[in-house]
């Protein structure tokens, strides 16, 4: 019943979240996302990725689709590449921060990770690529990985092992001016700190 009760919050969080629209100085350029900008002048996402690039997020040089958490934190549990826990970038859509369903998943092995040990704690940090105003990203950052603490505490975590930052497109993963590199920048890191 818990169980049925967390899937329901979680969707209704969902569709609030895919219901919202943001506002803001999103700025499209043409050539790589012209195809995005809708006639109605803001951009027009294809829902899940329907598109050509579905399932093409965090690709990058290993291929593993997620994209894994830089450097070992020292417990084998986040460092064993076959765990779900060692997938700690979750990728998002063109002014998105709605928590796709492939990552779901890694939400929820990380949630349950954090519920089974209180003494850890996680810090979400928020990106953006760099389409946008400075302030823009910031807030889009933030909302990113709001969206992922508020999956995470739905699911077991606690409030105090949860900390979101926001650097908004200050720190891309890959420099690019490039629907490719874009992608790849629009992301919430998971980082793990205390033992």
């Amino acid at each position: 019943m818990k169980l049925l009760k967390t899937a329901l919050v979680v969707s209704m969080i969902s569709l609030a979240l895919s219901g919202c629209s943001s506002k803001g100085g999103v700025q499209g350029e043409g050539g790589a996302d012209a195809g995005m900008e809708g006639s109605a002048g803001g951009p027009q996402i294809s829902k899940y990725g329907e598109g050509a690039d579905s399932g093409a997020y965090g690709g990058g040089a290993g291929g593993a689709g997620y994209g894994a958490g830089v450097g070992g934190t020292g417990d084998p549990m986040l460092d064993d590449p076959s765990s779900p826990l060692s997938k700690r970038v979750i990728y998002f859509m063109y002014d998105s921060y709605e928590v796709l369903p492939e990552y779901q998943q890694v939400v929820t092995a990380h949630a349950n990770y954090l519920a089974s040990h209180p003494e850890r704690s996680a810090v979400l940090e928020g990106h953006a690529d760099e389409r946008g105003s400075p302030e823009y990203n910031i807030a889009l950052g933030e909302q990113r990985a709001k969206a992922v603490a508020k999956m995470m505490q739905l699911q077991g975590s606690s409030d105090g092992q949860v900390q979101v930052v926001s650097f908004g497109e200050e720190k891309p993963s890959v420099s690019g001016h490039d629907e490719s590199s874009w992608e790849q920048n629009r992301r919430v890191e998971i980082s793990y700190s205390g033992r």
